[in-house]
């Protein structure tokens, strides 16, 4: 007991249970600690820009050879594509299935337009395939790290590893003093990290005093489904997927903990990408492996996020009473493909992109958005933690998929045979993985 009390993991939880507390018997009071939820996640996206820079570009001059780090990123996009539509089509099936917009009967000449107009305007930021593209390169070296685009810096990354990888014995001085910010800039990640209990309190306090637990009830089938659905994508089809790489999904749920408790307070899974970088590097896998994938599934494979798209988009037409045909549903699908790469790093991502989605179907009424508003938050939970853990999967199986994984280190970490809590990890030098 005084081991879990001690532990970050404890610390987390203990702060969960006491936000929900608070902001059930002082709401009022709740709502003035949400600083303390945005404060712990500035200050961990404050760091995150850097250090994904630092770690890529250790990594692809630890590889040597640019051919394999070609391959590691061919391989993560077909996975990720792989993985997202069958996220997609499991939100489609749901939503036929369960059905949880059937009988709302919903006039949309009753909603208020007023309540969706900041997220409609945000729309073009993220349609169109060229657009995309184009927002791929920062408009200098210096501006992708003050904006903290993760797609922006991995590319710069990417160009000055294999740069500095060519220059050979020449860039070594370069290439080494680039590996000690990178530790210290872990090191500063694990002073910020053991604020995580407070930004913790302070985010699920303010949702709690603001929203209330009452919010959920007039739209708590379409929460729930999307709960039970990720639940089902987690177990059943990353949980296959990793039973095929050789190891649990279970005992890396338990391995990644402290970081998912972290995210299920914050409703962000960007509030623990440093940690799970140095968590999936002590498991074994190869630092350029987890510099490329990790960042790169940011935004190209959110899981749970795809899963919400196809999800929310038919709640939205049957509550509305929109008939939906087969054509309809295909290009729901493909559209949702392509919105759902943007959507990282755009602000009120779920809602601008859902709204993007459903401009690309007519017969849907726009609108029908002000129906998921108040409910977005605790479905954010729940879509932070599926992204997550798709992302960590994804990691794993690419690493084994290219040999990049100690799998003996993997199964004694995962058996719990040395520690897993975050902070120790944090402050102690990661050792380079055997690979076989």
């Amino acid at each position: 007991m005084k081991r879990f009390v001690s532990s970050l993991f404890g610390q987390v939880v203990a702060a969960l249970i006491l936000g929900v507390i608070v902001g059930v018997v002082w709401p009022g009071f709740a709502v003035t600690l949400k600083p303390l939820g945005d404060a712990f996640i500035k200050l961990i996206k404050m760091a995150i820009a850097p250090l994904v820079f630092g770690v890529v570009v250790h990594g692809i001059v630890g590889a040597g050879d640019l051919r394999k780090v070609g391959r590691v990123g061919l391989k993560s996009l077909i996975y990720f594509e792989g993985v997202t539509t069958i996220a997609l089509v499991l939100g489609l099936v749901l939503a036929y299935v369960a059905a949880p917009g059937h009988g709302m009967n919903v006039d949309v000449a009753s909603l208020d337009a007023k309540a969706i107009a900041g997220y409609t305007d945000k729309v073009g930021q993220v349609t169109g395939t060229v657009d995309f593209l184009m927002k791929l390169v920062p408009t200098t070296f210096v501006d992708a790290f003050a904006k903290g685009d993760i797609l922006q810096v991995l590319i710069l990354a990417i160009l000055f590893g294999s740069g500095l990888a060519l220059l050979g014995e020449r860039g070594k001085p370069l290439a080494d003093s680039l590996e000690r910010i990178t530790e210290v800039l872990f090191k500063v990640i694990g002073f910020i990290v053991k604020l995580a209990p407070l930004g913790v309190l302070g985010a699920v306090a303010f949702t709690v005093g603001k929203y209330g637990v009452g919010s959920l009830a007039q739209l708590g089938k379409l929460v729930a489904l999307f709960y039970v659905g990720v639940a089902i994508f987690v177990l059943v089809v990353l949980g296959g997927i990793m039973r095929m790489a050789g190891f649990s999904i279970v005992k890396l749920l338990a391995y990644l903990r402290e970081e998912l408790t972290v995210v299920a307070g914050t409703a962000s899974s960007d509030s623990v990408l440093p940690q799970v970088m140095r968590k999936l590097e002590r498991l074994g896998i190869k630092d350029s492996t987890v510099g490329l994938v990790i960042p790169t599934g940011y935004s190209f494979n959110l899981d749970a996020f795809s899963l919400y798209l196809t999800l929310a988009t038919v709640f939205i037409a049957q509550a509305t009473n929109t008939e939906l045909s087969f054509g309809h549903l295909m290009l729901i699908l493909g559209i949702a493909l392509l919105t759902s790469k943007g959507a990282h790093g755009v602000p009120g991502s779920a809602i601008v992109v859902l709204a993007a989605t459903l401009s690309a179907v007519p017969e849907i009424p726009v609108i029908g958005l002000v129906l998921v508003l108040s409910v977005d938050w605790f479905i954010g939970i729940a879509r932070a933690l599926g992204n997550l853990i798709g992302n960590c999967v994804a990691t794993v199986v690419i690493a084994a998929w290219e040999g990049d994984i100690d799998r003996a280190q993997a199964h004694r970490v995962l058996n719990g045979e040395v520690t897993t809590d975050t902070a120790e990890i944090l402050d102690a030098p990661v050792a380079q993985p055997r690979i076989a």
